[in-house]
């Protein structure tokens, strides 16, 4: 089978599965370049403001962060959105028209057939839920708590679309996708993802001398000495030395919580959400802002508003050349151009299924198939 790239194929690996034609083209670190704060204070580096879309800045070994909050409609019972298209660019959605978008998706939102190539995705769904498919053969329907680390390696193909269930209340959907970049001698790995179940990801509870209770969720790394799920073994996380983390703090209102200090010269950044009021070591921080911390010392975050979460990201610089266009991400351009020419021969093992965005059906529960056909099931 011939897998040259269609017109309107090309415009979405462009565009890139979750990322914006922006991004990809131009490089995330010119957000990382503009509206920077520089700060007195010495826990921290440098102060970042957020776009009001898109993807947020990220620094190696990440190498993008976007943060999905939608609030869909009814559902139908084809698991669409009980609602007009109307007035949407159906194909290439990012509108968040009354508050939602369709991303690629036609029927149903999400990102229809895309592939990867030299790194990793980590999706960490606080609420709603997605429709895994791949190249592989392997099918997934996780949300609601759970996150999936896919390492794409030498090449994948996969979809990733968002079902609606609930036909007599809002649809919320809210999770993060997190891009971790692969070493070069790890980029043509073979390709592999795992399911965390919400149950398997810690928690720590942390009680402030107040009695107020936040939650520290761990996706990867450790905290106090509680550790995450293993990281997929070809994974810059699965090596301890590189100290990647990536945390979810909720923070409840009035909470106090200190995150200790990392090993040296470390990227470690906080993301603050609109209309988000903290006070680091009690200087109050702007919202909506990435803040860049040394990472060999502790900080006390004070929550002065409502409830809110933080995504921490931290790790070890992997400290290569980053050549990226679109989906894939290698460390020369020679090695994109060689990305464009496989998948144009290979199609990443094609796709054997018969819809670009496949949906498993009504819900019967959370699971993963893989490749070899074993199935998984949260406990």
């Amino acid at each position: 089978m011939e897998y040259i790239l269609k017109r309107r194929e090309i415009i979405k690996i462009i565009i890139g599965g979750l990322i914006s034609i922006f991004s990809s083209l131009f490089g995330l670190n010119k957000f990382h370049k503009k509206k920077v704060t520089s700060v007195s204070m010495n826990n921290i580096k440098r102060i970042t403001n957020l776009p009001e879309n898109g993807p947020w800045p990220t620094l190696d070994p990440f190498l993008f962060c976007v943060h999905h909050n939608d609030e869909y409609p009814l559902a139908t019972k084809n698991y669409f959105p009980k609602s007009s298209l109307s007035g949407r660019n159906i194909g290439n959605d990012f509108s968040n028209k009354d508050g939602w978008n369709m991303y690629h998706g036609e029927t149903v939102p999400g990102f229809p057939k895309h592939p990867h190539r030299g790194f990793e995705t980590l999706t960490v769904v606080e609420k709603g839920f997605i429709d895994h498919s791949d190249s592989l053969g392997a099918t997934a329907r996780y949300g609601n708590g759970d996150s999936q680390w896919l390492t794409a390696g030498n090449g994948i193909n996969h979809s990733e679309m968002f079902p609606l269930f609930n036909q007599d209340k809002i649809n919320k959907l809210d999770f993060f996708q997190i891009w971790i970049n692969l070493p070069a001698k790890n980029k043509f790995v073979n390709p592999k993802f795992l399911m965390f179940w919400k149950d398997q990801i810690p928690k720590v509870k942390l009680k402030d001398k107040n009695g107020v209770v936040s939650t520290m969720e761990i996706i990867s790394g450790d905290f106090n000495k509680i550790k995450a799920p293993i990281a997929p073994p070809n994974s810059w996380a699965s090596n301890p030395q590189n100290h990647v983390a990536v945390w979810v703090l909720h923070l409840k209102s009035k909470g106090i919580v200190n995150i200790p200090n990392a090993a040296t010269d470390i990227n470690r950044c906080l993301y603050l959400n609109k209309d988000t009021k903290i006070n680091l070591n009690h200087n109050p921080m702007k919202a909506h802002t990435m803040i860049e911390l040394h990472s060999d010392k502790s900080i006390s975050l004070e929550n002065k508003g409502s409830d809110t979460k933080i995504l921490i990201l931290q790790g070890k610089p992997i400290n290569e050349p980053v050549a990226k266009y679109g989906p894939f991400v290698m460390n020369t351009r020679s090695e994109i151009e060689q990305a464009f020419h496989d998948y144009n021969s290979t199609g990443f093992g094609g796709w054997k299924w018969k819809k670009s965005d496949p949906i498993h059906g009504s819900f019967n529960g959370k699971f993963a198939k893989y490749p070899n056909g074993d199935l998984d099931k949260p406990s």
